[in-house]
Order: C-alpha cells, then structure tokens, then sequence
C-alpha cells in the first residue's frame, strides 16, 4: 500500500502522531453536577457591574463552518435542559448565517432571560468580497447593527440602513468578542482568514473590547477527548492547537477555551455541558473587565471637569 492511497486530512496526521496523554491536568476543571449546577447558578444570577446594561452582548466571530450558531444552540441546550437547534447550523462551505442575530438565552422554556446575549455574524470567509465585511464589524462593536440585519459581502452597512442605530448606548455595543476556532484546522488556517483575524483584532484592541478564542470540535481533533472529554486538559494535542491558536490570533493562553458543541448527540452530556457554562462565566467575567475600565473612564472624565 502506497502512502498517497492513505486518505487522510491534516488534521488526523497529527493526530496519528502526536496525541499524548500528560500525566495531570493543565488546568484544573471540577467534573461534578454540582459543579454544573453552581455554574448555571451563577451565570443566572450575574448582573453587569453598570446598572445601565442588563445583558452582556458578545460577538461570535470565525471562519465558515467553526461553530458560531451550534456555540449558541449549544448553550441554549444547556440552559433548556434538552438538546436545541434554534440556530440555522451545518457544514455548508458558504456561512449559512446572512442575517447579524442577537440570540437572547432563556433559563428554560418558559425561564427569564440569561444575562447575556450571544451575537453571531456571517462567517468570515478568506476571499476579499465575501463572508463577513469587515466595515460590518465596526459598526457591529459599536452597536450600530440592528437584529436581523441582512449582510452583504461587498457593501458595508449603509447609515440609512432600516433600523440603523445612529446613537447607540453602551447597552447596543459589544462587551466581548470570542473568535470561534475548529480545533482541527489550527494548522491549516490560510494566511488569507489569518490576516483578516488579525485585521479584526486589531480593531477590537482599539475599541478596548475583552477577547477569548473558543476552540470547537476538539472531540473530531483528538481521540483522547472523543473517548472522554475530562481528557480535554490532559491532551497534549488539544494543549499544542490551544498554544498555536493563541499565538496565531495574537491572545494569551489564558483567553483560549476549549469546547464541544452538541452536534449529533440527542441527550446532553454534564461534562460537555460543564467546558460550555466555563466558557459563558469566561464572558461574563471579561465584559465586567470592559465595564469596569468605562466605568474608570467615566470617573476620570467626572474629576477632569
């Protein structure tokens, strides 16, 4: 048998080759149901630091296919107690998401609102004129954007859009972005998504906006973590393709977190369930980050006059 009768991607190569399993976590994760439990609770019971705001509003944002809507569908399962698919989500090549939606999650069915609202965007596609504009994303940080805003690759929003927000509130903005990344293409990312990525970042960076990378589908990259996903800290891989997403998207270590979306499965799992709530306390935490440097602003602007 020749080796180019081997039909395999990139990312099982490495896999075959380097999955090593170390001997203690990295990181440490309590994989108990009350751990699950406290986390719901928290996440619920968060109030932002700034009583003008009563939801956090983060950005999803990445290539085509990553994760964005099944992150949301995934959160939304956990909170609803069954598996959900709210969002459109699927493995087409070209982003199946065309409006900017702003999901608001509920704690059950008939549950109040979570505080915080996930906002996913078009994929980000490596072609110049296609997926997502990246003109759309400043004024999606800046909270211009209306739900359901239709995009359109090649022309920017115009500011007689419908429902154009001329004057936005800290309510409208952004308060945290998370890249959306598959663990399986790290490697093969093409300099082309790389560049617009770091163009984005660069922008985020301006506006002082928190940022974490949420590394998806770490179960199809990593036979340790397919087999169990407490593993996930225990994975050599899953710990060199975090190291690698940080350093090509440009964010510390500390800002990348690892999770597994509900793809096929049809009944939760609590230890999915548990990197998914890690991952939305991360956002809470950084967006009072976000508020509580505005709220520095603020003050210092107070003192000076």
């Amino acid at each position: 048998m020749h080796g180019n009768d081997l039909n395999l991607t990139e990312c099982e190569v490495y896999q075959v080759e380097e999955t090593k399993e170390l001997e203690k976590p990295w990181r440490t994760v309590i994989w108990e149901s009350e751990m699950r439990t406290e986390l719901m609770e928290s996440i619920q019971s968060y109030k932002p630091s700034v009583s003008s705001v009563s939801q956090v509003r983060v950005l999803l944002i990445g290539p085509v296919g990553a994760g964005k809507s099944s992150f949301f569908n995934a959160i939304n399962s956990v909170f609803r107690g069954h598996v959900t698919s709210q969002a459109m989500s699927g493995s087409s090549t070209t982003s199946l998401t065309t409006q900017f939606r702003s999901f608001s999650l509920k704690a059950g069915r008939e549950g109040k609102p979570l505080p915080i609202i996930l906002c996913d965007t078009m994929g980000l596609e490596e072609n110049t004129g296609s997926g997502l504009n990246i003109d759309d994303i400043s004024n999606i940080l800046k909270g211009h954007l209306p739900d359901r805003y239709q995009f359109n690759p090649s022309v920017p929003l115009d500011s007689e859009a419908h429902g154009y927000r001329k004057s936005p509130v800290l309510k409208d903005k952004i308060h945290c972005v998370a890249y959306v990344v598959d663990a399986c293409k790290v490697s093969i990312m093409p300099t082309k998504l790389e560049e617009k990525l770091e163009a984005i970042r660069r922008k985020v960076n301006l506006m002082g906006i928190p940022q974490l990378v949420l590394l998806t589908k770490i179960d199809e990259a990593c036979p340790l973590v397919k087999e169990d996903v407490r593993n996930v800290y225990k994975s050599d891989y899953i710990k060199e393709m975090m190291q690698e997403v940080s350093t090509r998207l440009g964010v510390p270590l500390s800002c990348v977190v690892p999770v597994k979306n509900y793809s096929e499965e049809l009944e939760l799992d609590p230890n999915c369930d548990i990197l998914l709530l890690c991952a939305v306390q991360q956002m809470l935490r950084f967006a009072d980050n976000y508020f509580d440097d505005i709220s520095d602003q603020l003050s210092n602007m107070e003192v000076k006059v």
